[in-house]
């Protein structure tokens, strides 16, 4: 327990720092993945033969290949191209484009977890079809996706240890570069799986609270 404890006190701003890359990391991509996954799913769901076509092949390679394998071709494979990216940049577009595929189903089925009838009653108000989707459907598949999209973002965060493979400075890599120095990999490695346990408590608590805040009762009754 005291080498655990000497590790903390003596690491602690590196972990922190690392810390802070993670977040970061896992904040921007889970906000542009929100993005992408609405776009795709919207696609999917309301677009023509075309779109429809295109979305479902995008997610579906993206789905159906490793996340390793995808951060490997935009910073290792990408450069011979002509493009190079830094490591941070390629985690957080290869992070954000995964996350929004997965994102993009989870609203798919929220989506079509809505009755057809509602956007029928809407169409016979007078309101367009793009007015029934963005006024009526959006908003309640928005708040019944919330608990997939709670997954969704404890599942990024804890993948984006993937990052420090690629070089980015995050969490995992800091842990990588204290236990290279001082050769207590357990203890080291000990004290960010408690890190990560701590931030995905608090995190799924905030999730939670959400949920409960834009719930609406009796919904799931609304057919």
């Amino acid at each position: 327990m005291d080498r655990i404890w000497k590790i903390v006190v003596n690491y602690w701003p590196k972990f922190l720092e690392g810390l802070g890359v993670t977040l970061e990391m896992t904040l921007i991509a889970v906000v542009i993945g929100f993005i992408i996954g609405v776009i795709l799913a919207i696609a999917r769901v309301y677009g023509n033969k075309l779109f429809h076509g295109v979305a479902t092949a995008i997610i579906e390679i993206i789905r159906g290949t490793p996340l390793l394998v995808q951060l490997f071709i935009l910073y290792y494979g990408l450069p011979p191209l002509g493009m190079n990216l830094s490591p941070f940049a390629a985690a957080i577009i290869g992070f954000a484009i995964n996350s929004g595929c997965y994102q993009a189903e989870y609203l798919r089925g929220s989506i079509q977890s809505i009755s057809g009838n509602q956007m029928k009653a809407a169409r016979s108000l007078g309101m367009t079809k793009w007015q029934a989707i963005l006024q009526i459907i959006m908003p309640q598949a928005f708040r019944r996706v919330i608990p997939a999209w709670t997954n969704e973002f404890i599942y990024l965060l804890k993948y984006t240890s993937l990052a420090y493979i690629v070089g980015a400075p995050e969490l995992m890599a800091q842990a990588k570069f204290i236990a290279s120095r001082n050769f207590q990999f357990f203890e080291v490695y000990l004290v960010v799986a408690v890190i990560y346990l701590v931030v995905v408590l608090f995190f799924t608590k905030i999730f939670s609270i959400l949920e409960k805040k834009v719930e609406i009762p009796g919904l799931e009754w609304v057919r």
